[in-house]
């Protein structure tokens, strides 16, 4: 008997990818960040400086209130003192006057009175005093700060990632039956085999 149908398999095919596991390792970065503070020099000086008081000086010439008071007090302490000295005198010389005497007596007291005063003149010069007079001397002060230098490390250590393993499977050709026909064709009635060549037919006609 003829075989009339030819049956062809094709057969499933595939690819196995497998991933082994691995570390992948991040290398970390350094960072150095500088700074600079200027310095400098730093001078600073002082001109001389004076203080000059006139005070005693311009009272000696004109006298303020407070010490024209006190000069007029000390002149009428002492011309108290000197009255009374004088006074004193003149009732020892009136005790001790004789009878007789007292013409004497009056005319020794009124002459010592009315004498021109006698002895040393006193020159002085104003002001009697000078001015007071104080100072201080110049400075000179210099400080020099060097520069400074200022460092800022940032370091990042990285890091460690564990990937694991996996297995990947990937369809090259899915399984499949073909099935093909390769008898002589069959017709229906068979007698017509006889008159068919093999043409097309046009079932629509």
């Amino acid at each position: 008997m003829e075989q009339l149908l030819k049956i062809t398999t094709v057969p499933i095919s595939y690819k196995l990818v497998v991933n082994n596991a691995r570390l992948e390792r991040h290398n970390g970065s350094a960072q150095l960040e500088m700074n600079r503070e200027r310095g400098g020099l730093r001078m600073e000086s002082r001109q001389v400086k004076v203080k000059l008081d006139t005070y005693d000086a311009r009272n000696s010439v004109v006298p303020t209130t407070k010490t024209a008071i006190y000069q007029a007090a000390q002149r009428g302490k002492t011309a108290a003192y000197e009255a009374s000295a004088e006074y004193a005198q003149e009732g020892r010389l009136m005790l001790n006057t004789q009878i007789g005497e007292g013409s004497q007596t009056i005319d020794q007291i009124l002459a010592s009175r009315t004498a021109m005063p006698t002895g040393q003149f006193e020159l002085a010069f104003i002001p009697t005093t000078g001015p007071d007079i104080q100072w201080q001397g110049p400075s000179l002060s210099m400080e020099y700060q060097m520069d400074k230098l200022n460092f800022d490390l940032r370091m990042d250590r990285g890091s460690v990632q564990y990937v694991p393993g996996s297995i990947e499977i990937q369809i090259e050709q899915y399984p499949e039956i073909n099935i093909e026909y390769v008898g002589e064709p069959m017709y229906v009635p068979p007698s017509v085999a006889a008159r068919f060549g093999g043409e097309y037919v046009d079932v629509t006609a």
